[in-house]
């Protein structure tokens, strides 16, 4: 067991990405009486603990294999899944809300701080370290999207200015690191297999964005238009990109298929209750159809993965 610890991944917080963006994409649903509660209730808590269960064993892992928890933070690619982490109590504020608002203070606060200080860090390593342009992959974006994430639950504990100040520097690093990805995607080699899924990740911030705006600016306005058609379009490429998806050997890096697909899927209800147009509706309901199809992949394949003892292993 202590052998099994030593190897936890920090990529498994992904999961918990995932399926916390399941649970409020069922809340949003239920809150419009599109699905009963219990699907809600169950995932939630669920998702919670299992969450749980993650902070415990990667916990056990920094007692007793601290070096192997020391060498995860300085690797250039497994760094920004500590962001994960950080993201995954945002979360869960987020989706405990309306369900239990004292646990998602807690869960918020801890995130802000826990977020700010992995965030920084996290940019001061890629400044001080010289990187190849093939170490760049979409998860880079983990840590931006973490700062779009809080304006979310955020305009409810503090004032307005504390929520964009996360916006705008999510906003201003999306743009920068999406320009050095195309760079590198167009003008380099392909990227290994194990982070092709990762593409995924290009939805979430302009989704997310989309989101904290409205909840910041309260205002169906041009820019908001502008995040959500962006984050649809780069959905719509994902789908003309789908060769690059066939016949690949299953990482948990899967697991960044789910969280963006939720986000896309929250973004299209939002649209759907400021509007009301009709095309918002659908829209939810396909996308949400979509993730809920690969998120039930993603777990059969991970409890595969689990049942050949393949999970905590020494990764590359």
């Amino acid at each position: 067991m202590k052998e099994k610890i030593q190897y936890f991944p920090v990529t498994a917080f992904s999961i918990i990405m995932g399926l916390s963006g399941l649970s409020i994409a069922f809340a949003k649903f239920y809150h419009l009486q599109w699905l009963p509660r219990i699907f809600y209730d169950v995932f939630l808590f669920f998702t919670l603990g299992l969450f749980l269960f993650f902070v415990y064993m990667y916990g056990r892992k920094a007692i007793l294999h601290f070096d192997e928890v020391k060498a995860d933070f300085k690797h250039r690619i497994r760094i920004n899944f500590f962001s994960a982490i950080t993201i995954s109590f945002l979360l869960l504020s987020i989706a405990f809300m309306t369900y239990w608002p004292l646990l998602s203070l807690v869960f918020w606060w801890v995130g802000v701080i826990s977020h700010t200080f992995i965030m920084l860090y996290t940019i001061s390593f890629w400044i001080e370290h010289n990187f190849e342009i093939h170490f760049m992959n979409p998860a880079w974006f983990i840590p931006v999207v973490g700062n779009i994430l809080v304006p979310v639950a955020g305009v409810e504990y503090m004032p307005k200015a504390f929520s964009f100040i996360y916006f705008a520097i999510g906003f201003f690093f999306w743009i920068i690191l999406f320009a050095i990805f195309m760079n590198r995607a167009i003008f380099h080699h392909q990227m290994p297999q194990k982070f092709i899924p990762t593409l995924f990740i290009l939805i979430a911030p302009p989704a997310i964005g989309f989101i904290a705006y409205i909840r910041i600016a309260q205002s169906w306005d041009g820019f908001a238009l502008f995040l959500l058609f962006i984050a649809y379009f780069f959905s719509t490429l994902l789908v003309f990109l789908y060769k690059s998806f066939t016949k690949l050997q299953f990482y948990l890096s899967w697991w960044a298929f789910t969280f963006p697909m939720m986000a896309i899927t929250i973004a299209s209800v939002v649209a759907y209750q400021i509007s009301h147009e009709e095309i918002f509706k659908y829209l939810s309901f396909l996308f949400f159809a979509a993730a809920v199809f690969i998120v039930g992949y993603v777990t059969w394949k991970t409890v595969v993965l689990i049942k050949n003892g393949e999970m905590c292993v020494e990764e590359d």
